[in-house]
């Protein structure tokens, strides 16, 4: 039987292989939000920029990666924030 050269040929080969190179919809997943959150996330700077290769957009999981450690671990909105801080006023 030949072995097929092609991108997906190794990928069967290897099922355990996770691509470096991920879509949008792969991205947004990877990183447990939906594609408007990524986008949102892309455009404010907490996630990495795309790379362009021929035509594709893709995003670099190495680089996903870092961006996501470096998310706050915090993410209470400054209402929610507020809201506890008199509850906890209260309780005094």
């Amino acid at each position: 039987m030949a072995r097929s050269g092609t991108a997906k040929g190794i990928v069967g080969s290897f099922p355990q292989l996770c691509p470096r190179g991920l879509s949008r919809d792969q991205s947004a997943a990877y990183v447990g939000v939906g594609v408007t959150k990524f986008n949102e996330m892309v455009e404010d700077g907490r996630m990495p920029p795309p790379k362009h290769v021929d035509g594709r957009v893709i995003w670099d999981r190495y680089l996903l990666d870092q961006s996501f450690e470096q998310l706050d671990t915090d993410d209470t909105d400054d209402t929610t924030k507020a809201r506890l801080a008199w509850e906890d006023r209260l309780k005094d």
